[in-house]
């Protein structure tokens, strides 16, 4: 691969999100997910940020139909997706 590619392929892992007051935050792409037949984004912060911290994980819903990121506002639901997520983690890893 050559070093184009590579610069090419994390740009593309680069998704910016606009917060309610209309500022934008990227975010780079660490993973999707499917966990009880739903799609999430997993999303760590690519800039320094004041709202998130640089090992806070992002995650999103996949609405596939719409090409729309959900925010998920169930914490419940939340700390489910990220433990399976680090369960399948250490799976693939095993």
């Amino acid at each position: 691969m050559s070093e184009n590619e590579n610069i090419n392929e994390e740009e593309s892992e680069i998704i910016e999100l606009i917060d309610d007051s209309g500022k934008v935050i990227k975010f780079r792409l660490l993973d999707v997910t499917e966990y009880k037949g739903e799609k999430y984004t997993l999303l760590l912060a690519a800039e320094p940020s004041d709202e998130i911290a640089d090992d806070e994980v992002v995650i999103f819903r996949l609405n596939e139909k719409e090409e729309t990121l959900e925010p998920i506002e169930d914490e419940q639901l939340l700390e489910e997706v990220f433990e399976f997520y680090q369960s399948e983690e250490e799976a693939e890893e095993n």
